[in-house]
């Protein structure tokens, strides 16, 4: 059953749908009964975030993570905690929150609560916001909002600047919007966008020095609260993606000038709040928010973790009584998060949290946005002379991405490489973006798209002895797993196809993959063999097909496509989450 929007609203109240947590331990607070989205009055100013939209700007479906692991001392806390230790951590019990955090009971909750976010209700969420605190809100992006529909790749990320203009977006960083190269970059900085585009980190590859287009931090007032926010852009984008496409700038952590930064606005007396938009990720943040002082947030992104709390990192110099408030705001536009703080005499005196769930049925679309997507879109297909409406296949799967490992999205484009390129095994990026879609529903060319919708497209077939293979899978282990969040750098492990593995996240570098096997047979790493993958971060020629026209067609000449059970390694060393996929595949 799919609840109208005045049941929903009046079941989404009464439930207490999105709650508040008060610091240091003091009772969670509920939403009012006539009114899920009416927040109470606290504090001078408020801080207004979301990140890693991926440039869904209609209502999605989006699975959250049944597997998270954490590695060391990350083990057993956030992010890394899923489904019912997710819940009893947060006690959630609220069926729809549970739905928005977690992919407990997906499909059903999917089909009931209806579509989460999209630019047009978070736009209404926002001006309320505005209206209720006139004057006295900040809307921050965390990034990873240029890249990820046909739409923003068509328009070269102009449908994305144009909806993050009329979304009023005040400050942002960023990570995939650097893989449309630097010439584009600047042209959108320098004549199209509105936002300030902040980020201490990134350097001049050369003479190290501060590149011209991003500022270190900008300074806002509000309500006549001073608000410096500082930018931290992903750390390891010319590694994650390829360097080809800003060769002339360098990234990194860059934990001591961002000292050197926060030290130089506090020193100045230039702020009475100081934030870091980070798109570091959730524990390099947490990393980060230990070690730096005089910082009162973190708002973080890039490993999409929804969080309903913050976490209180303690620290020497911390901005709000010894500690850093870090928080995650989830992604594809299914989150937003308002950070209301009392400011008194330049200080952070208290702060109320809350992560606001946008459940697109229980909010207006506001009609200037959906006015401007719906004409962005209509102009991206004449200009593609595609539609993205078009139907390609209907599954009988739940189809996701979201996770450590392979999901069933990954397995489709796996079979579609091995079977296309005739190669026995295929590797597809460990990419969190893309969204999600129900058993029964057609796979849209749109759908198609936010799964490979990037600039380096090509997909690639070479050969590769069993030694080679196992040390790529070893590599990205190794990423992925180091006990140490700064040298982590980025995704989630490697998709396989045709391929059964073993993994150990705790064991040491070039120890952690094992039992690889084609068909029962164990690889030979002296052997020769024949893998297919697309997303090369090298340049490549640009006459290769596309991951996008080989998916789709792939698609069309299926007419049907049944998942099964995703290739997911076992899993070693480690308790994960065994036997979800089969539980929920179909619901």
């Amino acid at each position: 059953m799919h609840l109208n929007r005045r049941e929903f609203l009046h079941a989404l109240a009464l439930a207490g749908a999105a709650g508040m947590l008060r610091p240091r331990g003091a009772q969670a607070m509920g939403w009012f009964a006539d009114d899920p989205y009416a927040v109470p009055d606290f504090g001078n100013v408020s801080l207004l975030h979301f990140t890693d939209c991926h440039a869904q700007l209609n209502p999605v479906h989006f699975r959250e993570p049944h597997i998270n692991l954490g590695i060391g001392g990350m083990k057993g806390e956030p992010p890394h905690l899923v489904t019912d230790a997710f819940l009893t951590h947060y006690g959630v019990t609220d069926p729809r929150r549970t739905h928005a955090f977690t992919p407990v009971g997906f499909v059903d909750g999917a089909r009931q609560y209806g579509r989460m976010g999209g630019f047009a209700h978070l736009k209404t969420l926002v001006e309320r916001y505005r209206a209720e605190r006139d004057g006295r809100t900040l809307l921050l992006d965390g990034g990873d909002t240029w890249q990820g529909s046909a739409t923003a790749l068509w328009s070269n990320a102009g449908d994305m600047v144009r909806a993050s203009n009329e979304l009023g977006v005040d400050v942002m960083t960023g990570h995939w919007e650097f893989t449309y190269g630097e010439e584009r970059v600047r042209e959108i900085l320098d004549n199209e966008l509105n936002a300030d585009f902040v980020a201490h980190n990134i350097k001049d590859a050369t003479w190290g020095d501060n590149v011209a287009y991003f500022d270190n931090y900008v300074v806002k007032e509000r309500g006549g609260v001073r608000i410096a926010v500082v930018g931290q852009a992903f750390p390891y984008t010319p590694i994650a993606n390829p360097a080809y496409k800003i060769p002339n700038w360098s990234f990194g952590i860059q934990e001591e000038h961002a000292q050197e930064v926060v030290d130089e606005i506090r020193d100045g007396d230039q702020a009475d709040v100081v934030v870091i938009l980070s798109h570091n990720g959730m524990d390099v943040d947490k990393k980060m928010a230990s070690r730096l002082r005089g910082v009162d947030v973190i708002l973080g992104g890039h490993t999409h973790d929804a969080m309903p709390a913050p976490m209180e990192i303690k620290n020497a110099g911390g901005g709000i009584g010894g500690v850093t408030l870090v928080v995650n705001s989830g992604s594809n536009g299914k989150f937003l998060t308002r950070l209301d703080f009392d400011v008194k005499n330049g200080k952070v005196r208290d702060y109320r949290f809350h992560m606001l769930p946008v459940f697109s049925d229980a909010i207006e679309a506001d009609p200037g946005m959906q006015q401007l997507i719906d004409a962005e879109r209509a102009k991206a297909e004449a200009a593609a002379g595609k539609q993205l409406a078009e139907e390609l296949a209907v599954t009988e799967d739940l189809l996701y991405r979201r996770g450590n490992f392979t999901g069933t999205f990954d397995q489709l484009i796996l079979d579609a490489l091995r079977q296309t390129q005739d190669a026995p095994i295929a590797l597809s990026p460990g990419f969190r973006w893309g969204v999600s879609v129900l058993p029964g529903d057609p796979i849209t060319l749109e759908q198609a798209y936010t799964q490979t919708a990037i600039t380096y497209p090509y997909v690639t077939v070479n050969e590769m002895t069993g030694e080679r293979f196992k040390f790529v899978l070893e590599d990205v282990a190794a990423n992925l797993f180091n006990p140490d969040p700064y040298y982590q750098q980025g995704g989630d492990m490697v998709r396989v196809g045709g391929v059964t593995y073993s993994i150990d996240p705790t064991a040491e570098t070039g120890k952690r993959i094992a039992d690889l096997a084609i068909d029962g047979e164990p690889i030979d790493p002296n052997k020769t063999y024949k893998v297919a993958s697309w997303a090369p971060v090298d340049e490549v020629d640009p006459a290769l097909p596309t991951a996008y026209e080989v998916f789709a067609d792939w698609l069309r000449s299926q007419k049907q496509v049944r998942v099964g059970e995703p290739n997911v390694p076992r899993i070693k060393g480690i308790k994960a989450n065994p036997g979800l996929d089969r539980d929920l595949l179909r619901g």
